[in-house]
């Protein structure tokens, strides 16, 4: 079986986009973690993933991400996205590395 990690990758953006915690996280390893890039873990397993992005909904409910382009190399799929937190708000660019094992996401790494 074959699995599109750029589709996935991309259905994960557009559950975030969606501010839908529980749907992002369901593409997601029960052990899944994001963290900053070769760095420190900032959310821990599905559950404080979930935890953390209803956070983040919360604080910034604007907040979206476009996908300017994808990758996809073996287990991973690397993003390049510009994210903005609301329509004042100028926008970054972020590098988002998905690490997949099977067909879910096992760790989100963001390099800015």
């Amino acid at each position: 079986m074959s699995v599109d990690r750029v589709a996935i990758a991309r259905e994960l953006i557009a559950r975030y986009n969606a501010q839908d915690a529980d749907g992002y996280v369901a593409l997601m390893t029960e052990d899944a973690c994001e963290a900053g890039y070769r760095g420190a873990v900032v959310r821990d397993g599905r559950e404080g993933v979930r935890s953390g992005l209803k956070a983040m909904f919360a604080e910034f409910p604007l907040n979206r991400a476009e996908i300017l382009s994808a990758y996809a190399l073996g287990e991973y799929a690397v993003l390049h996205e510009s994210v903005r937190r609301s329509a004042e708000a100028e926008p970054f660019e972020v590098m988002t590395i998905y690490t997949f094992e099977g067909d879910k996401v096992s760790r989100v790494e963001f390099v800015r």
